[in-house]
């Protein structure tokens, strides 16, 4: 009997009328990975969805092919059918956790209904089963997280849950577009080890989405390269890494940093500082929701952001990095001072605070969450223009242009288009120039890169270390990517369940980590084989 789960044959993809995917024709075996990568809207995405038929079908379509799953042919599918393996027989972590996980649903409440929908759980045992699979997917304080909402929870902690509502059904294949983006490199470790372990338990496929080159080396048995909707090369992972044929597979495999931190300034003057902040979640439980205790997100760090420098803020998912950048903005309520150029912001009133917020601005982890879908890309980028009362009408749309030519988005026709027909890598890109077309001296970058492959990965922080040199911005860089803050930030600071556990020039604390924890970073982030 074969042991062929997935053949996909001369598929072509049509998006908005748009061709982006050019007969593509790859195959996947029981048991096997297979890593599909390529760089932001090389097509690898549309591509994967096609074998669950996701995206609505008013906006795409399926010119020529085939795409067989155990012989049967998806796209000739009625949606009974298609309901029949979504979840069950195929399983899928997307790429944004926030907008695939609903937000009026709790935890338990999502994982629960697809158990009791595949596998008729009653809602006592589906308990049971959902907190053992938060627990094997890394989830801290499990059983006390069930009641929790989406919005709740770091970006890491809804990319493992969404990692576990895929895996709870134990499902024949899983697609995983970028899973393990929004995780720190020693959660990112566990999961890694626990799809091999549910691999080899389940016979489980694996069809694996990255730009992380590498999780492919460690983690895939074959790789399929693709560029502008075509393969340019596939073959077996050792074979490809040695000796890559092709010149963009080469320049994929090339895309490296320059593996030293910049030189922290003595004389560099404080720009943003926060001093004692604290960040507590109030924890309600019972049938009158009374708070029972508190979540301390931030409990009482300082922080110092100087113009023209920048602050890597690193730690594992969960610790408090992304509450800590935006109460420093005021986007959170939150205790202790904060003061911009002396100015106190933690006294002043929203109103007052409305002026002051174009010289800060924020990058946020989720650009699919926080671009409007009903805007066009000009119209998102120009909005805070508008807020601001920057320019005139023509000023405004020159401006425009010049923010999305900054981040490689260049194209004219991508003003009067909307967020839903980018790539996450774009959409990422568009969020960048929304910031940068005020013109802020603090830019707070929470996971700017997570979406990129490393190409444009390389490309970005090229751009923001222009950026800050033309414009002595300050930066915060929130980020699990260690090589990335290596390589653009000036000093460190390392967070740990709230608080920060060490923090001081970054080039001395990559060469000498004194904290425990700090060390099980980077022995992780720099381990053999990593990338």
């Amino acid at each position: 009997m074969s042991s062929r789960l997935i053949d996909i044959r001369g598929l072509a993809v049509a998006f908005g009328g748009k061709q982006v995917v050019h007969g593509v024709d790859f195959s996947l075996d029981a048991g096997e990975t297979l890593a599909l990568v390529g760089e932001s809207g090389s097509g690898k995405t549309v591509s994967a969805q096609s074998l669950l038929r996701l995206i609505p079908e008013h906006w795409i379509s399926y010119p020529a092919g085939e795409v067989l799953f155990e012989g049967r042919n998806v796209l000739a599918m009625n949606e009974q059918e298609l309901r029949g393996i979504r979840g069950r027989e195929i399983g899928m972590v997307f790429q944004e956790p926030m907008s695939s996980l609903n937000p009026l649903m709790t935890i338990e409440k999502q994982l629960s209904e697809s158990l009791a929908l595949h596998q008729g759980f009653r809602e006592n045992a589906a308990r049971d089963e959902v907190v053992h699979w938060l627990e094997r997917v890394g989830l801290r304080d499990a059983s006390n997280r069930l009641r929790a909402w989406p919005h709740e929870l770091s970006g890491g902690e809804r990319q493992r849950v969404m990692i576990a509502l895929a895996l709870l059904n134990r499902p024949k294949l899983l697609v995983a577009d970028e899973p393990t983006t929004a995780l720190d490199v020693t959660i990112q470790e566990q999961i890694l080890a626990l799809l091999k372990e549910l691999q080899r338990e389940l016979g489980m496929a694996v069809l694996f989405i990255t730009h992380d080159l590498g999780v492919v080396r460690r983690l895939a048995d074959r790789v399929t390269v693709m560029k502008d909707g075509l393969i340019v090369e596939e073959g077996r992972v050792d074979a490809i890494f040695k000796a890559p044929r092709e010149e963009y597979t080469r320049e994929l495999m090339g895309s490296k940093l320059r593996g030293s931190s910049p030189a922290a300034s003595p004389n560099a003057q404080v720009l943003l500082e926060a001093r004692d902040l604290k960040v507590h979640f109030p924890v309600k439980t019972g049938f009158l929701r009374r708070v029972t205790r508190h979540i301390k997100a931030v409990d009482g760090i300082d922080i110092r952001l100087k113009r023209g420098q920048s602050l890597g803020l690193v730690g594992e998912s969960g610790s408090g990095k992304t509450t800590a950048g935006q109460a420093l903005l005021r986007l959170l309520e939150a205790e202790g001072t904060i003061s911009l150029d002396d100015l106190p912001l933690h006294e002043l009133t929203q109103k007052d605070l409305r002026p002051i917020r174009r010289r800060m601005q924020i990058i946020f982890q989720d650009p699919y969450g926080s671009l409007s879908p009903r805007m066009t890309v000009g119209e998102i980028v120009g909005e805070g223009l508008l807020i601001h009362r920057i320019g005139t009408s023509e000023s405004r749309g020159a401006m425009v242009k010049a923010a999305l030519e900054e981040v490689g988005m260049g194209d004219p026709s991508f003003l009067d288009r909307y967020p839903n027909e980018f790539s996450g890598g774009q959409r990422q890109r568009i969020a960048l120039a929304r910031a940068l077309v005020l013109k802020p001296e603090v830019l707070v970058l929470d996971e700017p890169t997570s979406s990129l492959d490393r190409t444009v990965q390389f490309q970005v922080v090229e751009l923001l270390r222009d950026l800050q040199e033309r414009h002595a911005l300050a930066y915060l860089f929130i980020s699990h990517d260690m090589r990335l803050v290596r390589e653009l930030c000036h000093e460190l600071a390392v967070m740990k369940d709230g608080r920060i556990v060490e923090a001081g020039e970054a080039a001395h604390i990559f060469a000498n980590p004194q904290h425990p924890y700090t060390k099980t970073l980077l022995s992780t982030a720099f381990a053999e084989g990593r990338l």
